[in-house]
């Protein structure tokens, strides 16, 4: 058994590059895997019209039957139940996020900018990768919820193309100054007695103020969705418009201060767990996921060590609900019968092909946001939950933690962290004069 790739996060960069989709899709199957299918209906019994012209972008149509494979590939991703209503809710934000994509396309297109389909492939071996499956098991997962493979491939061509974009029209001309890295320094000095966040975001904007009471829908019918138990990360993947959603929108540890105008005052009031209603700004609103307070600078959980081995007891996809029922039975007595790693390999043999992989040392940060929340308060020893997965039962057991000891970022990180956002910024100015200059014709 390989080493779990789910220990690594869903970001990937390469120096400065932001790989957004290539690494961020992984939560399509990280999130979905972790549902059965008694939890989640798939979407392949949606309604589908494989006719038809959904919206006319420029001179490019977007088809119903395009539409309605993106809708079915958000629905798995995020873990949102397929029903006529959900399918209702999500469209339009779906139609408008296939919309930028074609725009995005196109402006790809304007510079000559070309993926070619090794690079697709690539990507999906690296997506295979960080969800511990094959081409092939996302093949036969998207196939099972009604997605073509095309479908993600295009979600893939168009993420690579746009960020090709963004890095060759701006990426030479975003600079990070001294005075910009001193002032970061300076009020992370001044409010080190004050309380950090560690939130997650989910970013939307509008052009103009006339379709802020449509993106405003839009935005509360997403906090419903998550409220009733879709993952915020995979929905961030899917709908932010922020370049934190290649991390599933986690944005780490911050003051107040740092986020937008009337974001902070209102994750200040939030409590671990909560997920804010849609916050108006100036250019968009903002969904904030609150997952734990700390009062002074304190140490950066972020760069806690763990030492992690995962456990599996294997079960097929279609397995019998009899086999299902055995196989958690058998999770549960490993669980408590093991109190170390080396009762983990020695335990997990009792059980039919159960299979152990080698100890793996990580930082949190690198961790998957999700088994990060499922190592929170475990101690050497402990053993997560035990998850469904498309190759059956699968556990985490914590060989050894130490937490990280407290200290500034340094002057390269936060160099970083604020290139990333100019730049994020930028894209979104240019998508933005990209949408006022294009002849969108919804149908």
């Amino acid at each position: 058994m390989k080493s779990a790739d789910i220990f690594v996060s869903a970001v990937s960069r390469g120096g400065r590059r932001i790989f957004r989709l290539v690494a961020g899709t992984a939560f399509i199957f990280l999130a979905g895997l972790a549902v059965t299918p008694a939890d989640m209906p798939l979407a392949q019994n949606a309604p589908s019209n494989t006719q038809g012209i959904a919206a006319v972008v420029n001179d490019r149509i977007i088809s119903s039957y395009d539409l309605d494979q993106r809708v079915k590939l958000v629905m798995l991703s995020s873990g949102i139940p397929d029903t006529p209503e959900n399918i209702s809710r999500i469209r339009g934000q779906v139609l408008r996020s296939l919309v930028d994509e074609y725009l995005q396309q196109q402006e790809a297109a304007r510079l000559n900018i070309e993926v070619q389909q090794e690079e697709i492939d690539s990507a999906l071996q690296r997506i295979a990768q960080r969800a511990n499956m094959s081409v092939d098991q996302i093949e036969a997962f998207l196939k099972d919820g009604g997605v073509s493979r095309a479908a993600l491939e295009a979600q893939i061509r168009s993420d690579i193309a746009w960020n090709r974009v963004i890095q060759q029209q701006f990426g030479p001309s975003v600079t990070v100054g001294d005075v910009e890295i001193d002032e970061v320094l300076r009020r992370l000095e001044e409010e080190s007695d004050q309380p950090r966040y560690l939130v997650s975001e989910i970013l939307i904007t509008f052009d103009s103020p006339q379709h802020a009471e449509e993106i405003a829908g839009g935005a509360q019918r997403l906090v419903e969705q998550i409220r009733q138990g879709a993952p915020f990360e995979a929905v961030a993947h899917q709908f932010s418009q922020s370049a934190s959603a290649a991390n599933g929108g986690e944005i780490g540890w911050v003051h107040a201060s740092q986020l937008p105008e009337g974001v902070g005052s209102v994750v200040a009031k939030m409590q671990p767990g909560m997920v804010s209603d849609p916050i108006r700004t100036l250019n968009g609103f903002y969904i904030m996921q609150l997952k734990a307070m700390q009062t002074g600078s304190g140490a950066d959980p972020m760069r806690d060590q763990y030492s992690l081995m995962q456990v599996l007891l294997p079960l097929t996809p279609d397995a019998e609900p009899q086999a299902v029922s055995r196989r958690a039975r058998e999770a549960e007595e490993f669980r408590r019968q093991t109190n170390s790693c080396d009762d983990a390999a020695r335990n997990i043999t009792k059980y039919l092909s159960g299979a152990a992989s080698p100890k793996r040392d990580v930082i949190a940060g690198q961790l998957d946001p999700r088994l990060r929340q499922a190592l929170s308060g475990l101690k050497a020893g402990n053993t997560t939950a035990p998850i469904r997965s498309e190759r059956g039962i699968e556990m985490v057991v914590v060989c050894g933690h130490k937490a990280a000891e407290g200290e500034r970022p340094t002057r390269e990180q936060i160099d970083s962290s604020l290139y990333e956002q100019q730049l994020s910024m930028m894209g979104r100015r240019h998508l933005r004069d990209l949408r006022r200059d294009a002849v969108v014709v919804y149908r």
